[in-house]
């Protein structure tokens, strides 16, 4: 990443750990809301003994999230100059088309994923440990490279600082509290509507490091229009501000955004925010046959 963008971009410490905590908890909660449909399924079920192997998936997960993180973080700091920002450019247009995939495919699952896991369970408990193995390995590892890739794109942009890093463990700390609380039954939250919004929020996220990765492209001499700046705010904007490190922490957004860089900016949230908030089409029988049941 060059010295220019990371000066010019890099966000202040409160906001680089609120917007990764946000990230971690969302995405920790979601995992650990998986984890409990698992744990609760075999805990009813009295088949305490197969535990074991559902954890050993949820760590090898873990471990597996972590190291891509890592590969990618190493990956592109260890480049310098405009190959970093074509590598910087490329690792954050991959994330968002990830992330956006997944997101919008947890709106579709989000009503059954509880009776999906609990089926796909059964179906393990019956083919032994490799398959319960794999079936929690899937199901954590899925969640942890969505939570990977978002972080990849805050760690570029906030030129090797570490307080994403620690925003993201204090966002899984409150995921995890939650997630025990949740199992405890101490607490009770509308899924629905957490999803929902929380989901409206990585959208944004994923808005700006889209951006990000356009201006990243342009300044590598991969995409036009690099000095075609759509406007420039930085007169009166203070990027110091609260309200400055605040739209660069979470949103990503610069005062001199280029033309190519604000429409893909706008047109991706028009075009996933339509598609994200949009009605759930509610399953009709077909002509002649009885409605379905709801379980």
């Amino acid at each position: 990443m060059s010295v220019v963008l990371a000066a010019a971009s890099t966000p202040g410490v409160a906001t680089q750990i609120t917007g990764s905590a946000l990230i971690g908890l969302r995405e920790g909660l979601e995992t650990g809301i998986v984890v409990t449909i698992l744990v609760a399924f075999l805990v009813k079920s009295n088949r305490r003994d197969a535990l074991r192997w559902v954890w050993t998936g949820v760590i090898a997960a873990v471990a597996m999230v972590i190291g891509v993180f890592a590969v990618i973080h190493w990956g592109t700091s260890t480049v310098t100059g405009l190959t970093a920002e074509i590598v910087a450019g490329v690792a954050s247009l991959v994330a968002v088309a990830i992330v956006t995939t997944m997101v919008l495919w947890m709106r579709r699952a989000a009503a059954t994923i509880s009776g999906t896991l609990r089926s796909g369970l059964a179906r393990a408990l019956d083919l032994g440990p490799a398959a319960l193995v794999s079936l929690s390995f899937l199901a954590v590892g899925r969640e942890g490279i969505e939570t990977a890739l978002l972080m990849v794109g805050y760690a570029e942009n906030a030129a090797g600082s570490p307080w994403p890093l620690v925003g993201l463990l204090v966002g899984i700390a409150i995921a995890a509290a939650l997630t025990v609380a949740l199992y405890a039954g101490a607490i009770r939250i509308d899924l629905a509507r957490f999803f929902r919004w929380t989901g409206v929020a990585l959208i944004a996220v994923a808005a700006g490091i889209l951006g990000y990765g356009v201006r990243a492209l342009q300044i590598g001499g991969i995409v036009p229009g690099g000095d075609a700046v759509a406007f420039d705010l930085g007169s009166w904007w203070d990027a110091s501000s609260w309200y400055g490190t605040l739209v660069a922490g979470v949103l990503n957004l610069r005062p001199d955004p280029t033309v190519l860089q604000l429409a893909a900016w706008a047109t991706y949230l028009v075009v996933v925010l339509t598609l994200f908030l949009r009605p759930t089409p509610v399953p009709t029988a077909p002509s002649g046959s009885p409605a379905p049941v709801a379980s």
